[in-house]
């Protein structure tokens, strides 16, 4: 695999908003080549045959009935809220427009 130039890594850098600066861009350049050739090396050896996964064992939710029990009503869960808004807890916006 070739190395991975600075001008690429200028180009990821720029894609993650990051900000390198020249000796940065120099030191990090031959670290993701390593990286690189590193997971070619692992590409290379998975064997088609073998499925890829997540977990080496299966993984198993455990569920447990849905009862219905008492609980408290809208009106006594809003009761000590600092502000409602109908039915429902009033919170500060936290995200502008922009979003």
């Amino acid at each position: 695999m070739p190395d991975i130039s600075r001008d690429e890594v200028r180009h990821l850098a720029d894609l993650a908003r990051i900000e390198l600066d020249d000796a940065e861009l120099d030191h990090l350049a031959p670290q993701l080549s390593v990286i690189l050739e590193s997971v070619a090396s692992i590409s290379a050896v998975a064997a088609d045959e073998i499925p890829p996964t997540s977990h080496p064992l299966p993984v198993v939710n455990v569920f447990r009935e849905d009862v219905v029990r008492p609980s408290l009503t809208a009106e006594q869960a809003l009761s000590g809220a600092p502000a409602v808004e109908g039915q429902r807890f009033l919170v500060p916006r936290i995200l502008g427009d922009e979003q």
